[in-house]
């Protein structure tokens, strides 16, 4: 029987990096998707200059959607936040060795959730709400790549 994962992949499922939350975090992400049951929440400890000093997740999932949030948090420690909003999910799984193709949506997820985060550390620092057309500001509307959004969307469905 073929291996579904890569070694990297299962690396990073069995030894996941940053797992746990951080109490006082700085912004909270959360995204599910109801179909699979994966959700994904991401802490951000940002300091004064915008830098993510520290970042943790907390995964309900599969392996790919535990990978990928570990691949995330591990990709984002130290860029500043405009750097980590650079990242799409396409990196991620890339950096992860790839992901089968209906795992694709996990690391979708993991890149939501990340702006999810984002997006929460911004309205609490400005003091008001602020959302683009999905919910959420931060500069993700320019980021999705039509064919990767389609291939995550579609992928998601098939589980």
């Amino acid at each position: 029987m073929q291996q579904m994962y890569n070694e990297k992949v299962i690396d990073y499922f069995m030894n996941p990096r940053n797992v746990g939350d951080i109490s006082d975090a700085d912004g909270v992400g959360e995204v599910g998707n109801p179909r699979c049951g994966d959700v994904m929440k991401i802490y951000l400890d940002v300091d004064e200059n915008e830098i993510i000093r520290d970042v943790k997740f907390e995964t309900f999932g599969c392996a790919a959607a535990i990978a990928t949030s570990s691949m995330a948090t591990e990709m984002v420690k130290g860029l500043s936040i405009d750097e980590a909003l650079k990242i799409t999910n396409r990196e991620v799984a890339n950096e992860l060795g790839g992901l089968p193709a209906e795992k694709l949506h996990c690391s979708l997820l993991a890149e939501e959730a990340l702006r999810a985060a984002v997006a929460n550390y911004r309205e609490r620092k400005s003091g008001a709400a602020v959302s683009g057309p999905c919910g959420i500001t931060c500069g993700a509307c320019d980021q999705f790549d039509e064919e990767e959004r389609y291939i995550a969307e579609t992928s998601r469905a098939a589980d």
